[in-house]
């Protein structure tokens, strides 16, 4: 949070051209953050809560130590029989359901929803969170915003009257501006919606990608990641930031810091030694731009974890992931090396 109000975009100076030392400090924060973290409580510049529901965020622009704001994560509870206010905004917001079920109404529509789902609250949304059953549901939201509010795209708000309403004209349809055929795709991606697949990652079941053209959404991609008893994932470096939600079981990560060194091109320095990092259940785990990870199941059984990064890397250039090794029980060493996943 800042001192005088929400921060929905972080800046970012230097009095010289090499951004080194900022790229270390930020290296330099904790990447692991369980229960105890709540780095925003939603009473500052939010929207939606009502006096049931609860909303705190885990990852966002304003942290001190500050991550990340690519991708941003917060959680979303609402108690047995209860809703929020609901609100719009011009951002993507997608929903992984931890627990519980219920609906959506975005844009006077419904969209039922339960544990395992994959939500989307598409661009320019009005949408409100309900749950009537008897039991409480808790929801795990990533978002892009930083990159929409980077390019103005900062309309949002409860509805009511137009500012200065005696300057302009009738209502127009918003949605003659958007993608064609996006009423078409998607709110809600179930399990069933979804395939295993083995990959050099590992076993994974993608929810949205840029090949997923049935979902819509278009500036988080997602998956899950389940990596057996005593396995590891694959030993993958690619130049997206990302966040893992450790959805059951424990183990560990290693993250390798990869340096440039820029001579007559650009060379790529990976370290020696690569810094570890204990995960369970309910943390979340931050791999940096521009790193190497890979992901180990420790505690004698799964680890099943959700992945979110911001889409927008895939299209400046960096759409792929490269394999040092594969997952413990993919493909032998060797035959697979890179991934767009």
């Amino acid at each position: 949070m800042g001192k005088s109000g929400r921060v929905f975009v972080r800046g970012l100076t230097s009095e010289t051209y090499g951004l080194g030392e900022f790229r270390q400090r930020q290296l330099a924060a904790e990447r692991v953050r369980d229960d105890s973290v709540v780095v925003d409580d939603a009473k500052v510049a939010h929207s939606g809560d009502s006096a049931k529901s609860r909303t705190w965020w885990r990852i966002g622009p304003g942290d001190e130590d500050f991550l990340t704001q690519t991708i941003q994560v917060h959680f979303v509870e609402l108690p047995a029989e209860s809703s929020n206010h609901g609100h719009g905004h011009q951002n993507e917001a997608a929903f992984y359901i931890i627990e519980g079920r219920g609906y959506e109404i975005h844009d006077d529509k419904r969209y039922d929803w339960a544990k395992d789902d994959l939500v989307f609250v598409h661009t320019d949304s009005v949408h409100r969170h309900f749950n009537p059953h008897d039991e409480k549901a808790v929801a795990l939201v990533v978002k892009a915003k930083s990159t929409f509010m980077f390019m103005g795209l900062i309309q949002q708000g409860r509805s009511g009257p137009v500012e200065r309403e005696s300057e302009f004209g009738p209502r127009e349809d918003w949605s003659r501006v958007w993608t064609q055929g996006v009423l078409d795709r998607k709110k809600v991606i179930s399990p069933s919606d979804t395939v295993w697949e083995d990959t050099p990652l590992g076993r994974v079941r993608v929810m949205s990608s840029p090949a997923r053209t049935d979902a819509r959404i278009f500036s988080v991609d997602a998956f899950e990641l389940d990596i057996p008893a005593g396995g590891r994932s694959g030993k993958y470096w690619k130049m997206a930031d990302e966040v893992y939600y450790v959805l059951d079981g424990g183990g560990y990560a290693l993250q390798w810091e990869v340096e440039a060194e820029i001579a007559e091109k650009y060379y790529a320095r990976i370290a020696l030694e690569p810094k570890r990092y204990e995960i369970t259940k309910g943390d979340t785990l931050y791999v940096p731009q521009n790193h190497v990870c890979q992901l180990f199941a420790a505690d004698g059984t799964p680890l099943r974890l959700f992945n979110a990064q911001n889409r927008v890397f895939k299209h400046l250039g960096y759409d792929t992931v490269h394999y040092f090794e594969p997952a413990s029980e993919s493909a032998p060493a060797g035959r697979l090396t890179e991934s767009n996943a």
